[in-house]
Formats: C-alpha cells, structure tokens, sequence
C-alpha cells in the first residue's frame, strides 16, 4: 500500500510522487490549508491539503488524532521560514493529492507524545498506544538494531544460533520455577527455564563447539526495576577456550556494539578480584564511575568501649567501615542526612553514624558527631588519617554483619554519586573475577554462589579440604554498576562435579535424580568449556538511557508479575484442570 515510510523522507524526494500509510499524529487548520503530521515507525511528516483537492481536502478536512490514512501525494521544499530543524524531516513537506481513511480511532485515553505525565498502570493496560510514543518505539528500535549487531558479531566468531526447549525439568538454579502441569503425564510438570545451562552444556558434549542463543528465560522470582518474569539473554557458550579467551570474545562484542551503535570508545576492561570489589565498594558490581569507596577501620574500634562499633569489629562475620563525602559538610543538609539513614534501613541497617570534619587538627572540638564522645581522640585521629579527610569532608559509618554493612553502604555510595552528581566519566566498564565457589546460606551451611556445574579454580581434593576458602573461575561483566553479564568454565569431568555435589550436600541418588542426563554426557568425552550470559534487556536498559527495563521491553509485567492489558495471570475453566489433573485449594481469598 505504502512507496515510503514517513520518517524516511528528505530533500532527496523532491519532486517525487509517494504513497503513505500512518497515523495522524496532529491536525492543524490555517486559513484554509490543512496541515496533517503523518506518523509511522519511521517518524512524522508534514503533509498539506489544499482546497483546489476538492473531495480530498473535504475528507481530511474531517479527519482527527490517530485516524489512520493512506495518503498520495507530491514531495516538495519547505519555504525556508517554515523549516523544522527539529524534525528529521523537516526540510520537506508532502503536497496531499489523494487520501483515504482506512480506519478511524477513539480519542486515546492519554496524550501520545514525550509530555504525557499519565501513571504507568494506564500506560500498560494500553500498551499498543503506548508504544507509538517515540520515547518506547525508538528503544524498541535500538533494541532490534542491537540484536542485529550481536548476532553478527558472533556469527562472524563461528558460532551457531541454536534453540534449546522451553518446556524441561525443573533444576535448582536459585530462584523459583514457572511450572506448567502435564496433561500426558499426569501429576508430573514441566518447568519453563531459568536459563538453557544444561542443554547448552550438552551442546558442548555434542561437538557443537561454539553456540549461541537469544533465549526467553523465566525466574518467578520479586521484581526490582531491573528485573522481569519472564527476560531475554545473550546465551553463549564454547569448547576448547579457557576463561581468558571467553572474556576476550565477550569484550569484543560488547566494545563493537558500542561504537556501531552509539559510536563510543569503552575503553580498557579492567579486571577486578571479587574480594577487593567487596571490600572498597561493598558490592561485586560496583560503579566505578562514582570515586567513593569503603574503607575498613574495624582494627580501630575493636577496644573502644562503643559496643555499635565494638561488637561488628570483634566479630569474625562483622564488618565496621567508613564512607569519606569529599565536602559532604555543605553539600550535604541534615534531613538529607536523616533520609539516608532511612535509606540503607531498606538494606537491615540499624542507623547511619557521621562526623563532620570541620577541623581536622582540633580532634576535641573539630569533629560534629553524636558519636565522637564515644570514640577517644587516638582513634578520632586514626580515623581521619586512614580515610584521608580534609576540612569539610563527612564521614558515613556502617557496623554490623560484613552484608549488612556491604549492601547498605555500597548502595548508600551509588546514591550518592547520583544525588551528587559525582560521576567522573560516562562509561566505566569492569570485569569481576576470582568469585568464591560457595556462600553461606541462613542455615549455616553451603551454596552455590552461581550454579553447581561453575568449575572451581582447584582439585577435587583442595575443594573438599576447605570448600569456603575455594575461589571459581567466574567473571561478571559489569558496566556502570549493572552486570550486563556472567559466567564460568564448566565442569567437565565426572570426579569434579561430584566433589561439588558432596560439598553441597546432594548425594549420589538426588543427583542421579535431578541431573542424571548431565552426569551421564560428562562420561561420554566431555570437553573443557564454559561460556557467560548476557541479560538483553538491561543492556538495552543502558544503551537507551532508560530508567526500567520495562521501557526495553514491547509488553512487559508489572512489578507484581501481571500483564494488566490482558489481565493475566487469569483464571481457567474446571474442566481444563480437571484434564490437568489439579484441583485448586480454598484461600482464605477465595
């Protein structure tokens, strides 16, 4: 029906007839001219009906918002005082000969452009008007672009796009299942996947040396503004590479998206021990935009008689750290103080100690602080010297568990440098390396830190001597305090993914159980491999500027993990549970 898209046309058309299908995005009358901004995928062009069309201009005369039209008509020069540097096509305007309304529209139920200030429940129950709104249709139109680019890439590299199921078993891979019930098979389920790691492991059993995959995954997991039911990774996978070899791949891919598509120079990827990323920054994906860091002083408070800072720094699990604010004094207001107490209690601190450093050479009436009478003049001065304070400078304090104290002050410091503005360059991106193989959990005992088949950096005896003293060879990609990315070499040999399973407590018949096809291939010439997984839609997230991954996505959930323009999850009919097999229990809601 259509010659050309809208927002594909310029000064190089002139003269030339053209066809056009869209939307109308607003109609204006000017003493008897009518000026239509056609819109489509591609962008908006003005289109001019004259009354010498006759029937023509009669019906676009009764055309409104979001009608949509067929248009035939002229290119041709705008006069130069009415040209739209604001418009991609604004050199040129379309002379109306013909048009046709195929369809006509409601008013929408909130305004479709960038000024719209209606509520994000209403932009989503219409989500099919919301995503004509440049602000959505341009993000989902750098998303396909970035997709392109990456499938390119690594069909260039030799690797395979190659589709693992959606319907598999359930395995523990650290957030709940999407179950979906067996009609066949009753009282047994299927599980949606968390990621393809296994089949993608088996792949690497198959001679399919390098793979890849943008796979749907799903993790019935809470919901954050970076996080979604149901999300697209960047799956990749190789043989016969080691750790080094994978992350140069990745890099690369990551550094030629950038400058295709944003033409942006990232720079080095430094690389950086899990351990010190925790330490200065209290966070394995730390902003390095941001030059605050956390600086340990619990050696300092271990004898003062101040049990908030005593009890942390004699505690073996504890932690007592210091958060330096270079002219945090002015900058910084009292209630803005009293808010970011409030602020790491999201993360189970207990309270937020300062010390205002208003002179650094009076260690008696120098420091403001309601704590400073606690803590004798020996350690006031330690203190400043070890965080290098200057005049002005605050100091924020966090006592309490070593993940207390990272989580609260590592995000206290990302809500700073934003608040503060305190950025020092655009991009910073970073490799965190050297993972521990295993963390505690509540109960005391081991976990996996990533997932059971991530190889450690050890023998099987090493690993069983000391399991929490055992690093993995893992690496996050992460890039302005956001992982775009993660992964490990795998294990490949049979001894050493039992030795895992026996530190995690799964012996031979539940392993038998859950992973009996996995243990099996590895006894069949499995090769050395490993791979990593991208998360499309939060690298998409920071390539546009988005807030939301929401924004990134054509129809997304809801925080509460619901679809509220099809109102699903919904309810379903007796008879197709009966046929399932299932029976639904009363609630106290029902």
């Amino acid at each position: 029906m259509r010659s050309h898209y809208c927002g594909s046309l310029n000064s190089d058309y002139i003269d030339q007839e053209v066809t056009l299908c869209g939307w109308v995005d607003r109609r204006r009358d000017h003493g008897g001219v009518i000026f239509l901004d056609m819109r489509d995928r591609e962008g908006i062009v003005q289109v001019v009906f004259d009354p010498d069309t006759g029937e023509h201009f009669q019906t676009a005369d009764r055309v409104r918002g979001e009608y949509v039209l067929k248009i035939r008509g002229r290119v041709r020069a705008r006069d130069a005082a009415t040209v739209n540097p604001n418009m991609a096509t604004g050199e040129i305007e379309v002379l109306g000969k013909e048009i046709e309304i195929l369809n006509e529209a409601e008013t929408p139920p909130f305004q479709l452009d960038e000024h719209t200030e209606v509520g994000e429940d209403v932009r989503l129950r219409y989500r099919y008007l919301d995503l004509r709104r440049n602000a959505i249709s341009d993000k989902l139109r750098l998303r396909a672009r970035i997709t392109s680019v990456l499938r390119r890439y690594l069909d260039e590299q030799g690797f395979l796009d190659i589709e693992t199921p959606i319907l598999t078993r359930a395995t523990p891979e650290g957030a709940r299942d999407y179950l979906v019930p067996s009609r066949t098979h009753g009282g047994k389920f299927f599980a949606l996947p968390q990621s393809p790691q296994l089949f993608k492991q088996l792949l690497m059993v198959s001679g399919f040396d390098r793979y890849y995959q943008i796979a749907k995954c799903f993790r019935d997991e809470d919901l954050r503004a970076d996080r979604q039911p149901e999300f697209t990774q960047i799956d990749i996978e190789t043989s016969f590479m080691d750790d080094k070899q994978i992350m140069a791949v990745a890099e690369g891919m990551i550094r030629d998206l950038y400058k295709e598509v944003l033409d942006l120079d990232l720079g080095d990827f430094p690389r950086m021990p899990f351990a010190e990323a925790m330490s200065r920054f209290g966070s394995d994906k730390p902003d390095l935009r941001i030059p605050l860091e956390l600086v340990d002083v619990g050696d300092l408070m271990a004898e003062v008689e101040f049990k908030v800072f005593s009890g942390p720094a004699n505690n073996p699990k504890g932690r007592v750290a210091a958060l330096k604010v270079p002219g945090g004094n002015e900058a910084l207001t009292r209630k803005q103080i009293d808010d970011y107490t409030k602020f790491v209690g999201i993360y189970g601190a207990k309270g937020l100690a300062y010390i205002k450093v208003n002179d650094k050479a009076d260690l008696e009436n120098g420091l403001q602080s309601p704590i400073v009478k606690f803590l004798p003049e020996n350690v006031r001065g330690a203190i400043l010297e070890r965080v290098g304070a200057e005049n002005g400078d605050l100091i924020f304090f966090g006592a309490d568990s070593a993940k207390v104290v990272n989580e609260a002050l590592g995000a206290l410091r990302c809500k700073l440098g934003e608040d503060l503005n305190l950025y020092t360059c655009d991009w910073a991106p970073l490799w965190v390396v050297d993972f521990p193989m295993f963390e505690e959990d509540d109960k005391g005992g081991l976990t996996s830190l990533h997932h059971p088949f991530t190889a450690p950096a050890c023998s099987p005896e090493e690993l069983k001597a000391a399991p929490a003293e055992a690093l993995s060879i893992a690496y996050d990609m992460v890039l302005n305090g956001t992982e775009l990315g993660g992964g490990s070499l795998r294990i490949y040999q049979p001894d050493m993914q039992r030795a895992v399973f026996d530190v995690l407590g799964i012996d031979k018949e539940e392993a038998e159980e859950k992973f009996g096809f996995l243990l099996d291939a590895l006894k069949y010439g499995a090769p050395p491999h490993g791979g990593l997984a991208f998360g499309l839609d939060r690298l998409v997230m920071l390539m546009s500027g988005a807030r939301s991954i929401r924004d990134v996505i054509a129809f997304p959930k809801t925080q509460t993990a619901a679809c509220v323009m099809t109102d699903a999850p919904g309810v379903v009919e007796s008879r197709q549970l009966t046929e399932l097999n299932i029976r639904l229990r009363k609630t106290d809601e029902s």
